[in-house]
């Protein structure tokens, strides 16, 4: 099976990708992973079996960078490379989303602590995790985490993971943050903090000079914003039909069904937005969940659509705060979304923030730099 390293210098021969400093000390560090993790015979297996003493677990990876940066490249080709039976490659969300569940039937069926058991249970399953995208926004998450982990590399469970965040980063200004931060330490002390802020941006390079704002509704917008999602997320756009969905959690205990969901970018209908009854809660969580946002069906606004309206402009503040990328169909330019009655002047703020929202200044920002 080809390494990590080889496979990232055919890419660059290809010119699938360009060099890159950052990279490529990363596409290293993933290397020497991959022979350390090869090293060690499978359990179970007549060599392992031989073994008078289990070698030391390996040191997993965190790497973060900017959106764009060929974290989840570089982590794919290792999670393919890397020839261990019990491997695992999973979004971060998922897999909160997983644990979450798990400690719930453990609690129905155990009358102590719940986390033992299902660290257990995963380590059992995997002894290789690969994270794609950790972040971490809300409460329920942020106060298992120290021990959930902790137990995990206990259990010889080596971790891998990319995030948008630096580690001091995870969870800032989070509720009772002060029960999060020995998960911080714990990242320092047993992971490798790997960044990538090398000075291309895949992501905003796949979009080229394609519109992100395209009038009027209609097939011709839908295929062209199609196309877009399958260059960010590198799906193949031939399995369309199977693209991942997600349950977003929102404040409440509420969870919000996004359509498309993959890899950081989200695609919402407006009526699914903007026509049900939502509020700033939700679309905080969308703006701090992905870096793009992909929105189909804007209408032409006005007094009779005011709710609407209201909504929209509210979706669009949180959207502009956290720097969310957005490509958008639309009945109407953004000058023109609004056009008259009471209402329009107001609006004007949010005709300004959707120009803005396409200029190459506001698209060179990361994701949640305010």
């Amino acid at each position: 099976m080809p390494n990590v390293l080889a496979r990232y210098h055919r890419l660059i021969a290809a010119g699938e990708l360009r060099a890159d400093p950052d990279q490529e000390a990363a596409a290293r560090r993933l290397d020497a992973l991959q022979q350390e993790l090869e090293a060690v015979p499978p359990r179970g297996s007549t060599l392992w079996r031989m073994l008078r003493k289990l070698p030391e677990p390996a040191r997993g990876i965190y790497m973060w960078g900017g959106v764009g940066r060929g974290k989840s490249m570089l982590m794919d080709l290792f999670h393919d490379c890397v020839a261990v039976r019990r491997k695992r490659r999973v979004h971060f969300h998922e897999f909160m989303i997983d644990v979450h569940a798990r400690l719930a039937e453990a609690r129905k069926s155990e009358t102590g602590d719940p986390i033992p058991p299902v660290v257990a249970a995963l380590a059992d399953e995997a002894r290789l995790l690969c994270f794609d995208e950790m972040v971490v926004n809300n409460m329920a998450d942020a106060a298992i985490m120290s021990r959930l982990f902790a137990g995990l590399i206990a259990a010889r469970v080596t971790i891998v993971t990319t995030s948008n965040r630096p580690p001091d980063d995870l969870y800032k200004d989070g509720l009772n943050r002060q029960l999060f931060l020995p998960f911080i330490d714990l990242i320092k002390d047993r992971l490798d903090v790997v960044g990538l802020n090398g000075p291309t941006d895949y992501r905003r390079d796949r979009l080229g000079d394609a519109a992100l704002w395209h009038v009027p509704n209609g097939e011709a917008a839908s295929e062209a914003l199609s196309a877009a999602f399958f260059r960010l997320t590198d799906y193949p756009p031939t399995d369309r039909a199977n693209v991942p969905t997600e349950e977003l959690p929102v404040q409440g205990g509420r969870t919000l069904h996004v359509p498309k969901s993959l890899k950081g970018v989200a695609v919402f209908s407006f009526k699914r937005l903007c026509a049900e009854a939502r509020g700033a809660t939700d679309y905080l969580a969308i703006a701090r969940r992905f870096h793009t946002v992909i929105i189909v069906g804007i209408p032409v606004l006005g007094p009779e659509k005011r709710n609407e309206a209201a909504r929209f402009v509210t979706l669009i503040d949180a959207l502009y705060e956290y720097k969310v990328k957005l490509l958008a169909s639309a009945d109407a330019p953004p000058a023109a979304l609004y056009p008259s009655g009471d209402g329009a002047f107001e609006f004007e703020r949010t005709v300004s923030r959707l120009l803005e929202m396409q200029s190459d200044d506001y698209l060179a920002v990361g994701h949640g730099n305010h």
